[in-house]
């Protein structure tokens, strides 16, 4: 029997290790793990930018894992979450107190980036929450 795992690692650099064994009479069977991604490869950024009338912030959320397994039904916390200006729902939408969906509820793949604004006379806090990973 041919057992081969692959890991990814804190640099996200794939290792395969590939074991063997004697019994005469096994089938020969592959048993491939991939690494899932976990919460802290998903990174959110908020920035104020500059101008005169209600305060516009920027919002970016990043998946930096490098595993084929992307993460979905990303939830964050976000307060009662409010612009002055409409963000389209398959992009951000706040769904409970201090609960919004991002991207739908859709796969962030690895290295997608979702950016939006918003208009408010206060930044939010954004973090993360939960998500399914394979």
């Amino acid at each position: 029997m041919t057992l081969m795992v692959t890991f990814c690692n804190a640099q996200g650099l794939h290792s395969a290790t590939t074991l063997q064994s004697q019994h005469a009479n096994s089938t020969h069977r592959k048993l491939l793990q991939q690494a899932s991604c976990r919460a802290e490869e998903i990174s959110i950024s908020q920035t104020q930018i500059p101008g005169t009338g209600i305060p516009k912030y920027a919002v970016e959320i990043v998946n930096t894992c490098t595993s084929d397994c992307a993460p979905s039904q990303i939830h964050v916390h976000c307060g009662q979450f409010a612009s002055a200006e409409v963000i389209p729902k398959s992009i951000f939408t706040r769904i409970a107190d201090d609960d919004c969906l991002v991207i739908g509820g859709e796969t962030l793949k690895s290295n997608d980036v979702i950016s939006f604004t918003y208009f408010n006379t206060f930044k939010f806090p954004i973090s993360f929450k939960s998500a399914h990973f394979c």
